[in-house]
């Protein structure tokens, strides 16, 4: 497993904490492994979720009309690239 950089770690923990996930910790997630369809099992839902949680941490909307989404929420890393050009600062 890649290690987590400081902003993939923050992220991880936004996710685990918006989700209530009770079985992984932010450490646990891969920051190269698939957000969605893999070990974390998460749907649209938690999607939906974690850009409120995105939103309301971070200052800017992950919009559910982004043709980029399905790139965006591919991973950990991808979706942490993301919010660093977004965030606002």
């Amino acid at each position: 497993m890649a290690e987590q950089s400081s902003a993939q770690h923050e992220l991880a923990t936004l996710i685990v904490d918006s989700l209530n996930l009770e079985t992984v910790t932010a450490d646990q997630i891969d920051p190269d492994a698939p957000l969605f369809g893999g070990d974390l099992g998460l749907d649209s839902i938690d999607a939906l979720e974690i850009a409120l949680a995105v939103s309301k941490r971070y200052g800017f909307q992950l919009r559910s009309d982004n043709p980029e989404n399905r790139k965006i929420f591919t991973s950990l890393r991808t979706l942490s690239e993301h919010v660093e050009q977004h965030r606002a600062v």
